[in-house]
């Protein structure tokens, strides 16, 4: 008896959750600790902060999920701002680290373009909820000035691979919002022709002494090994091959936990961060990328199915757009390791290491457990 009323007063713990996202998460989380141990060479400390920062998103995602959505809808206006008022505080008195201008110490050091992934989707679906269905044609062009604002301060630092996560997550919102295909499509099939165009004549536009005339040299080097990881096997496209040799030597089922070669003999650069991908696959094989690959695909099928049924055009729009940012970072990040797109710093959700990025998801999986919730109390 006594038992039964420790767990019933335990129970607001849970009371509010979405079972179905909180199981998939939890999933996830299991996964990633297990994989960041092996990265980390079972360095302890590295684990107990990673493990920090995981606890410091689910809180942070219990929290968002017991504030009403009518609360974040009333406060998106001043989320933007602030985050707006971070990038140009970071332009100015922000930390360099390895040539980037990224961070902010502010009693601790953040990275505030992390807070515009979700930001960025707030505010949109707040401008578009505030026009009461009544979109006009003026209304994405002032959408996409503010969407290009934080996008340009973002690119300066330079952090290319945020800037695009940023431009997606408040893409999402203006697609949704019913932005016209017709001007979709011509960008679309102009920036397939520059991808094969590319390709086709990848060894003269990456011969020694071209630059492109809209990308930095750094950027134009990625996508040139890219085409040719092996041009430049012990510079420029190491962590290319390093990671496509983790993957492949991976087989089916892995080389055991702990048991990767290429992880432990420091083959695989930056293995905890952004290419952790490479050192899951390699010690789980073919058959753990499924079944991290089918948890993602259940979290952004739960996510939509939220957002399709949520109760207003602000929840539908923010709701959407964060579950489609789970898809890009995941998409982005596997794509990325395993050689098909260029090295962006994308990290995996809740797998790779990093305590805005994990903070900034938490929040994401919050919104959406708010979303549902608020569904339900009305239902009810």
């Amino acid at each position: 008896m006594e038992n039964r009323s420790v767990v019933k007063r335990l129970s607001f713990l849970w009371q509010g959750l979405d079972p179905s996202l909180a199981i998939i998460l939890l999933c996830l989380v299991v996964v990633g600790n297990i994989t960041f141990l092996s990265a980390s060479s079972g360095t302890v400390v590295s684990w107990v902060e990673q493990s920090r920062n995981l606890a410091t998103a689910l809180i942070i995602m219990w929290v968002t999920s017991r504030i009403p959505i009518k609360w974040l809808e009333k406060i998106s206006l001043w989320v933007y701002l602030v985050g707006v008022a971070l990038l140009v505080a970071v332009a100015i008195f922000g930390l360099i680290k390895k040539g980037a201008r990224r961070w902010l110490n502010i009693g601790v050091v953040i990275q505030p373009s992390e807070i515009m992934k979700i930001a960025m989707p707030m505010m949109l679906a707040w401008y578009f909820h505030k026009k009461d269905g009544m979109v006009k044609l003026q209304d994405f062009f002032v959408a996409f000035c503010l969407l290009l604002l934080p996008i340009f301060l973002i690119a300066r630092q330079p952090d290319l691979g945020t800037a695009i996560l940023v431009f997606a997550a408040g893409f999402y919102v203006i697609l949704f919002a019913g932005f016209p295909w017709k001007f979709v499509l011509p960008f679309a099939v102009i920036a397939l022709l520059g991808i094969v165009l590319i390709v086709i004549f990848g060894d003269a536009i990456c011969a020694k002494g071209v630059t492109w005339p809209l990308l930095k040299s750094y950027q134009q080097h990625r996508v040139c090994t890219l085409l040719d990881p092996s041009s430049d096997p012990l510079g420029k496209g190491f962590h290319t091959l390093q990671s496509m040799i983790a993957i492949g030597s991976g087989g089916l089922f892995g080389k055991g936990w702990m048991k990767g070669t290429q992880t432990h003999l420091e083959f695989i650069p930056e293995k905890h961060t952004d290419f952790i991908f490479a050192v899951y696959s390699e010690e789980f094989g073919l058959f753990g990328n499924l079944v991290l690959i089918i948890l993602f695909f259940l979290l952004i099928q739960r996510g939509l199915q939220i957002a399709a049924s949520a109760p207003n055009l602000y929840s539908r729009l923010l709701g959407g757009s964060v579950t489609l940012i789970f898809f890009t970072y995941a998409f982005v990040n596997m794509a990325m390791v395993s050689g098909l797109l260029p090295v962006v710093g994308v990290p995996l959700p809740f797998i790779s290491y990093g305590g805005t990025a994990l903070t900034t998801l938490g929040f994401g999986v919050g919104i959406l457990m708010s979303i549902n919730r608020g569904r339900r109390l009305i239902q009810t």
